[in-house]
């Protein structure tokens, strides 16, 4: 569906792996928040933005500790879904 590598949770995707670029479910409580985090920007394939997922650029995982942190965002939001 993103043309990358998708991470799933219990049948929902936490996050992905798109060209250089790491898709991030945060979730729409998290978007904002999210957003306003550098190298953060909406994710957009359709031209409609999806709120509740973000896109970071290389420049926001530049260490461990930084994916790390992504990873956790998208693992906190769906680990309150039901799975599927």
């Amino acid at each position: 569906m993103f043309g990358g590598l998708a991470f799933m949770v219990g049948g929902h995707m936490c996050c992905a792996i798109s060209g250089a670029d790491l898709m991030v479910r945060v979730g729409p409580d998290g978007y904002e928040a999210s957003l306003s985090l550098p190298h953060a920007r909406p994710m957009d394939i359709t031209g409609r933005p999806m709120r509740g997922f973000v896109v970071v650029g290389p420049a926001g995982l530049g260490s461990g500790t930084d994916l790390q942190d992504w990873v956790s965002r998208g693992l906190d939001y769906v680990r309150t879904l039901p799975p599927r």
